[in-house]
């Protein structure tokens, strides 16, 4: 709180309505904090945050449009000490990393509580990172994996899609053989028993939305 003691201005930013109503309600509970401004998508995310400068910004990355990592990156780049708690309901390890390398604070999943909210916002005005215990399990069970490179994720996107090897070598400008190139590396990389099962463990650990 400032010299002033103006309250906490918190950014809500969430694609569902009942969500944004239930984060405000947990917020003003707390004398010392506020709603500043709601968005319902990444690029009002940025647009709001760039007119209000709120204190903290509690964001989902699942959007239509922009999506929350992509909001991250633009607010980070314009605001480098911008406080980001990611509050969402996909703990995947390799989306919670890309989150947190992009800069956000804290990652917290839909199903904390609210007490657990607040302590996250106080604990990030504060300058300390908040990580849901499932979502550091998450991490830790595949520390040291190899993670997906951005053109085996574009392979997999197309095989998610019901793509055959050439018409994903066709869609993609590269050969048959590369194709299976990558699927190969992809099905070691997962640990996966099959195509669908790669799309499966993908999608569970955030290289890719099940979301089209």
């Amino acid at each position: 709180m400032n010299e002033k003691n103006e309250r906490y201005g918190i950014l809500v930013v969430d694609d569902h309505p009942v969500m944004r109503d239930g984060l405000r309600a947990v917020i003003e509970q707390e004398p010392d904090m506020e709603v500043a401004g709601e968005a319902s998508d990444g690029r009002e995310a940025i647009e709001q945050f760039q007119r209000l400068l709120p204190d903290v910004m509690l964001i989902d990355l699942q959007m239509p449009d922009v999506d929350g990592l992509q909001a991250i990156t633009a607010i980070r780049n314009g605001f480098p000490d911008a406080t980001i708690i990611v509050l969402t309901t996909f703990p995947g390890d390799a989306r919670v990393v890309r989150a947190l390398t992009l800069g956000a604070t804290s990652y917290l999943l839909k199903t904390a509580r609210r007490d657990e909210i607040i302590k996250a916002v106080r604990g990030a005005l504060s300058g300390r990172n908040t990580v849901a215990p499932e979502v550091a399990q998450e991490i830790a069970c595949h520390a040291g994996h190899e993670n997906l490179t951005e053109r085996e994720v574009e392979v997999l996107k197309r095989v998610a899609e019901g793509l055959s090897n050439r018409d994903i070598a066709d869609a993609l400008c590269i050969s048959e053989d590369t194709v299976k190139a990558r699927m190969k590396s992809i099905m070691g990389k997962l640990g996966a028993e099959d195509r669908t099962h790669a799309v499966m463990i993908a999608i569970r650990r955030g290289f890719m939305d099940a979301r089209p």
